[in-house]
This record gives structure tokens, sequence and C-alpha cells, in this order.
């Protein structure tokens, strides 16, 4: 799978990223994301593949492109047969967040990306639009940290595991009302706190890369965000758990549903009778081989955004797989004028 699409797949965030920089500082977050679904679904539907959207923009009715269900690349179309044999391809499930943190390209932050992971049929985790307590961790801490355990036992566990003291420790944290207790902790026992207002994807596989100075991400982000970061670290061989939060008290949002009940019940409805159960990397990413793939649109810890100059644009994207267990940067110019000859007099 990563023979085949592995460039195809770099361009399609590269595509994205492109096409979302575009309103970066403008204000207009909903602009910015639906440019990059476009610009994502449009290049995804060049690819000689059978794909499926497990993770995307929404249910079918809330979303008119990139839903839950929707299948792209020119194998999926009804003349398929004239481009290529379906039966021959393997089947993949692909998980995208388009323009993750809108809000930092609207108003022209750091840390936004466009990012997608992809698996074998079955391999991703259908998560719920809801959210998800996240503990990530590098990979000398996989196993030995745990997301039942509290703040200050895992910081003291994750100092042990990278020889360094608490307090040269930096934990990220998304800068919410419901975080309040959960910072003071980190504070107390000694760590530094990096806060962050949105993209908690960077944050999580920053924690799997040396000198990103970034060793944790604690606390309650969004679901399907969580599956995407789960793909990067199971690839990298960090460490990452999530569980599933349905309470709305929690969260501090009705952005979830209007109750507890309600939520479970839907839950049920979804196959998870078990809601508080805690999943690894390996559980949201079970395929065999899992790909994933990030370009940067604004700049970010580990990749510079988008930078245009007359003619053309660069960026930087970054390729992770399981079955290579390479992590790629790839810098790209893309050459949007046709190149002028020189004419000889």
């Amino acid at each position: 799978m990563e023979n085949t699409l592995g460039l195809e797949i770099i361009e399609v965030v590269e595509q994205a990223a492109i096409a979302s920089s575009r309103w970066m500082g403008k204000g207009e977050k909903n602009t910015a994301d639906q440019v990059a679904v476009e610009a994502m679904r449009e290049r995804m539907n060049k690819i000689y593949m059978r794909g499926r959207i497990v993770i995307g923009e929404g249910e079918r009715d809330e979303a008119p492109m990139l839903y839950i269900g929707e299948e792209v690349g020119i194998c999926t179309r009804a003349d398929a047969k004239d481009y290529c044999n379906p039966d021959e391809l393997v089947e993949i499930d692909i998980a995208v967040d388009p323009c993750e943190g809108t809000n930092l390209v609207a108003y022209g932050q750091n840390g936004s990306m466009a990012v997608l992971a992809i698996a074998e049929k079955g391999g991703l985790f259908a998560a719920p639009d809801f959210y998800m307590r996240k503990l990530a961790a590098p990979a000398p801490a996989r196993g030995h940290v745990d997301i039942n355990k509290s703040a200050t036992q895992n910081l003291k566990i994750l100092s042990e595991c990278l020889g360094r003291a608490v307090e040269e420790l930096v934990v990220v944290v998304m800068d919410r009302p419901r975080h309040k207790e959960l910072i003071q902790e980190i504070r107390q026992a000694g760590a530094r706190v990096r806060l962050i207002s949105d993209g908690d994807v960077s944050a999580a596989i920053s924690c799997a890369f040396s000198g990103t100075n970034i060793h944790a991400l604690m606390g309650i982000g969004a679901a399907p965000e969580g599956v995407i970061s789960a793909a990067a670290l199971r690839c990298l061989g960090g460490h990452f758990q999530g569980q599933l939060i349905y309470d709305p008290e929690v969260v501090k949002t009705g952005l979830i549903g209007e109750s507890k009940e309600g939520n479970i019940a839907r839950l049920k409805e979804m196959g998870i009778n078990d809601p508080d159960r805690v999943y690894n990397a390996e559980e949201l990413a079970s395929g065999q081989t899992v790909l994933f793939a990030a370009c940067g649109i604004t700049p970010g810890t580990l990749m510079e955004g988008v930078r245009f100059f007359k003619g053309g644009a660069r960026t930087q994207s970054l390729v992770i797989s399981s079955q290579s267990r390479t992590a790629r940067f790839v810098d790209t110019i893309h050459m949007f004028d046709e190149p002028k000859t020189l004419q000889l007099k």
C-alpha cells in the first residue's frame, strides 16, 4: 500500500494545505475548511484506489463532501471499469481532517495542518463525533505511563523513562475550562505547561520526535482527531491512549448531545458496549499497514506552513509508514505557472 499510495497521499494533503492557506489570516474559518475539503476530495478522486471515509467532516446529512461513509478514489466511480479493475485493489479506510486547526488558519496562528490516515478496510476505529481523553508520550514511555494514573504519577514515570527531571518536561494541554485542575496538577508536580487553543494532533505527534521540546499531551480533545493521532503514534512507536468522553458535564460544552444517557445509547447503537473502555494506539489504528500524512498550513513545531512565491508555492509535509517504519519529511516546490522557454534571437 505504501508503494502505491505513499506519494499520492502526500499530494492529497499538499493540495488541501495550499487551498486553505490562501485564507490564512482572513478570519473565515469555515471557508478555510471548505476549500481544504474540496481540494482534498478532488485529489483523492484521481487516485487508483477504493477508499471509504470512516472519519471525516460529519454524517452524510451534515457534510456535502468527505462525509462518513463516502467512497473516494477513481475506482469507486460508476465507470470505474473503464479505468481500473476494482476487484484487484485493496479496499482502504481513510480518516481525514483537511484543516486541523481552522481557527489557527483564520487568525494566522501557528500549528494548523492538513492530515489524513489510511489503513486497509476495518483498520481504523470509526470514532463517533464525541470527545476523547488522551495521553500521548514518547516511545520510551510506551506501556509505562497510563491514562488511568494521575498526571503527577505519569510525570514521575515519564521522568524516569526519559532520564530527565520532571522540571524539564513540557506537557501540552488544550486551553479549555475543563482542564483547569489538570493544569494546576501538572504545574504543582513541577512540569511546564504549553497551552494551545487548537490542533492537538500536531502536539501528539510531536511527542514522538526528539528535539521538539514536547514530552506529553494530556487532556480532552475531539475523538476523531484522537484516532488520527493514534495512527501516527502507532507508526512511530510512541504511546497513545484514548477514552471516549460522553458526558457533557465533563466536557463543559453542549457539542456532544444533551445528556449522558442519550450519548451512551448512541454509542450502543454504534456497537460500543463499553463506553469507558481505554483504547491504545494499536486498537485505534489496528490495520496491518497504516499510513499517516500531514502538510503544514501555517508554521508548526514539525513543519513549515505554505509559503507562496511568484508563480508557485513551497510546502513541507510528513508521511509516516508502519510498513517501512519510516518518517519522511518532504519539501516540495509547486509551480503554478508554465515554465517559460527562453527565446533566442
